[in-house]
């Protein structure tokens, strides 16, 4: 580029300035673009498909491509092929549809540069992009209508609509075709621009009288293979007596428009006319049928032919626009007429800003100078309101950097400190030349990446909980939380139990924590009498790389529960024989009578246990120590008292709510043993005392019922397997020798042997008889004292003696 200036000598000083620029400007490419490369390739080709072998075609290796962090620099909003930089090959990334990309334009292609830094390289690439017959001709219409006259001359020509195809070439439209009828045929013409168009072309005269309506179809096929084709209706109704049709002035109207003109701009006239007087002659003015889109950016005025802007033209987008207009009068007869238009550009854009790269976040310990990210800016524009210029806005420690032309690099200006500046807004400002400068900003958003450089922090020093014992297994218990000042995955923590042993069991018996939330459950059960309290330590621990953590202890106290009611360890209670504590009738006031010895395995205030008299044959006599549970006498002992006393004594813990155990203590009042005898004889017959009676009665009803039906179906059992083993030993040839137990005693007591006996069995294989051995029972010695006998207390004796004749035979058949 050079620049001019209006001197004397002024024509010197440009060619000086333009020489100086050419000069700057080949070095850049010598250095900078390296090679052009160009690709032919086919559309709708699949996603991945290979393009070329870029690395190879430019004569790169991989380890360059890797380490100039080569990638591709477009300005379209799609990116259609990508760069594998581990394998040096073009892909396709996105579908490529030619007709959507370039419309009618041939060839097809779209270009963009392979970038690499380190130093800069900037290599062109253009992509040809081949059409496939992939579209069908179609009809904006599935029906066309005609209304012609009887009168119409042989010759007529009826204008039919446009079939558009959006392929190209051969695959394009190629030919329309008429079905076969005796009053028309069809004429083709080709535009300048190569479209195509179809006339109907009347060749044999009308009569309504014969033939009111005519149906036909229009085909329009491609050039393919395999060949495609589109189809419309038409239908021409016959009208009487209008013999003209209108004819044009001229054969072509050209005008030109400013793009962006406003909605009714006028732009130009056509004219026709029409012999024909009356309402035969009358003319109404259309646009025809042409590609989709282009009629629908002006109106006509249908009397005048007056044409005017209807939507805004864009001159990127046409710069010539052609379409037919067409005149018929009230008969049908039509006439049409190729219009024209040219549209004048005007400086209306601003520049475009297109982002290449940006990387976002951009970790903190980045150095200054890093580069987070490239933009290529463009103006479609031309001369000075082309010319751009690029600032940040704003104080952010970032700046703008270009080294090539219409790129910019962002690169950092400072070191990057992610807990001054987590997030930053870098705006952008492409502004062109023009008068008044049209601008346009971008914005992008940086986000500074986290260094795992923080260890969780428990707020705590240490936690304590307590936990009641028989909790539920599951329960929570407490929760911990770390906070770490980092970010994502570095401030998620992991909470973790550390291993250790707790009255030889792993912690994990015990309790388990939530790895996310931190919450600490017990697995299970917790019994205080076995474990007072668990002390262990968890490790939070962040999601970095390599992972930062922290621990803290944690001391769980087991609380104590009242669980557990007193254990009465004197007097002892036995089932069957009753134990009596004796006081002599001269026993004074604060006789110690005996002492109730209970315990309760609970702590605390749960284990304090209180004794009271509950009831008593004569409340007068005794009391009880409430701390220590010492029966005394509380009066002098007379001759009146009875001799048999029953004291019931209730022993109760201090928990919330109380347990308790009772105690029967039996106290005789007498000054000799036989004395006792006698009044103990009947004791257990008190009804006082007896209060479950009719439950026990009924209870021995029931199993003396359940032990006789038993024994029923045992005997009948017996008595069956007997006599089928008697069979069996009857037809045997082997000796049979059952073996029994050396002892067999009856110690249900619901037989009918009264003793233990010793008895052997023996049979023979020729004999249902057996011989039976059997002994006396042995002696025993028992001092007992049976509530449920008549007498009083009874010794039982009974010597041991053998049978003088211990083989004698008992037959048992």
């Amino acid at each position: 580029m050079a620049f001019k200036e209006h001197t004397r000598d002024g024509g010197e000083r440009w060619r000086l300035q333009g020489a100086v620029y050419l000069f700057i400007f080949q070095f850049i490419f010598v250095h900078q673009l390296k090679a052009q490369i160009r690709y032919s390739i086919p559309e709708e080709m699949k996603k991945g498909s290979l393009v070329g072998n870029i690395a190879q075609d430019l004569g790169l290796d991989l380890k360059r491509l890797r380490s100039g962090r080569a990638r591709i620099v477009t300005g379209e909003n799609i990116q259609y092929v990508e760069l594998k930089a581990d394998k040096g090959t073009l892909v396709v990334h996105e579908r490529i549809d030619r007709e959507q990309l370039c419309g009618e334009v041939t060839p097809c292609s779209f270009a963009f540069e392979i970038l690499l830094e380190k130093p800069m390289e900037l290599h062109p690439v253009t992509i040809e992009v081949l059409d496939i017959n992939d579209n069908a001709p179609t009809f904006q219409n599935s029906h066309l209508k005609f209304e012609i006259s009887e009168s119409a001359v042989l010759g007529s020509r009826f204008v039919l609509e446009i079939a558009d195809d959006a392929d190209v070439g051969e695959n394009g439209l190629q030919n329309y075709i008429l079905s076969p009828n005796d009053n028309f045929v069809l004429k083709q013409h080709v535009n300048p621009d190569g479209s195509k168009y179809a006339e109907m072309v009347l060749q044999k005269p009308l009569d309504r009288e014969e033939q009111p309506r005519l149906s036909l179809k229009l085909l329009a096929v491609d050039g393919g293979n395999p060949q495609r084709s589109g189809t419309v209706n038409i239908d021409v109704n016959i009208l009487d007596a209008n013999d003209n049709a209108p004819v044009f002035n001229q054969s072509l109207y050209k005008a030109s428009v400013v793009e962006n003109a406003p909605k009714g701009t006028y732009i130009v006239t056509v004219n026709a006319s029409d012999i024909d007087s009356g309402s035969n002659g009358r003319i109404e003015y259309s646009l025809s049928k042409s590609k989709a889109g282009i009629a629908d950016l002006f109106n006509i005025d249908q009397a005048t032919g007056l044409i005017y802007v209807a939507k805004e033209i864009d001159f990127e987008k046409d710069k010539k626009i052609e379409f037919r207009v067409e005149a018929k009068d009230q008969g049908g007869l039509t006439d049409s007429s190729k219009v024209e238009i040219e549209v004048i550009d005007v400086n209306d854009n601003a520049p475009v800003i297109n982002v290449m790269s940006f990387t976002s976040p951009v970790s903190e310990d980045a150095p200054a100078g890093t580069t987070i990210g490239i933009i290529n800016v463009k103006d479609l524009d031309s001369g000075g309101n082309g010319q751009i210029s690029c600032k940040i806005e704003g104080h952010v420690p970032f700046k703008i950097k270009s080294d090539v032309r219409n790129y910019y690099a962002l690169i950092t200006d400072a070191a990057l400190d992610r807990e001054n500046l987590s997030e930053c807004n870098i705006t952008v400002i492409a502004s062109d030349a023009g008068s008044p400068p049209l601008s346009t900003k971008r914005t992008f958003y940086l986000k500074v990446s986290d260094v795992n450089d923080n260890n969780p922090v428990f707020p705590q020093g240490s936690y304590s909980a307590p936990i009641t014992e028989n909790n539920t297994p599951g329960v929570s218990i407490l929760s911990v939380n770390a906070k770490d000042p980092d970010e994502n995955q570095n401030a998620r923590v992991s909470y973790i139990l550390e291993e250790c042993e707790i009255s030889g069991s792993p912690v994990s018996e015990y309790v388990s924590i939530n790895a996310e939330s931190g919450v600490l459950h017990a697995v299970r059960s917790f019994d205080y009498e076995q474990i007072k309290q668990l002390v262990f330590t968890i490790k939070a621990q962040d999601g970095g790389s390599p992972p930062l953590s922290s621990n803290v202890t944690v001391k769980v106290m087991i609380q104590d529960q009242n669980d557990n009611p007193p254990q009465v360890l004197y007097p002892v209670q036995t089932g069957g024989s009753l134990v009596a504590e004796m006081v002599p009738r001269s026993a004074d006031v604060g006789y110690l009578v005996t002492k109730v010895v209970a315990v309760d395995v609970d702590s605390g205030q749960n284990a304090w246990l209180s004794y009271r008299l509950q009831k008593a044959t004569d409340r007068a006599l005794f009391e009880v120590g409430l701390q220590n549970g010492e029966i005394r006498t509380i009066r002098q002992v007379t001759d009146k008292d009875a001799v048999k006393q029953r004291l019931t004594v209730i022993v109760e813990d201090n928990g919330q709510p109380s347990r308790s155990a009772t105690v029967i203590v039996n106290v005789a009042v007498a000054d000799s043993f036989p004395e006792v005898l006698s009044e103990f004889t009947d004791f257990t017959q008190d009804k006082e005392y007896n209060d479950n009676l009719t439950f026990y009665l009924v209870l021995a009803l029931a199993v003396v019922s359940f032990l006789f039906i038993t024994c029923l179906v045992v005997i009948i059992s017996v008595k069956i397997y007997r006599w089928r083993q008697s069979r069996v030993m009857y037809h045997s040839n082997l000796p049979v020798i059952p073996y029994y137990p050396p002892r067999y005693s009856d110690t249900l007591g619901t037989g009918t042997l009264q003793h233990v006996y010793n008895y052997e069995v023996c049979r023979t294989t020729d004999s249902r008889k057996s011989d039976c051995k059997f002994g006396q029972a042995g002696s025993q010695n028992v001092l007992i004292m049976d509530p449920s006998s008549t007498g009083t207390m009874q010794r039982i004796q009974s010597e041991r003696s053998i049978l003088d004749e211990p083989d004698s035979p008992l037959e048992v058949s």
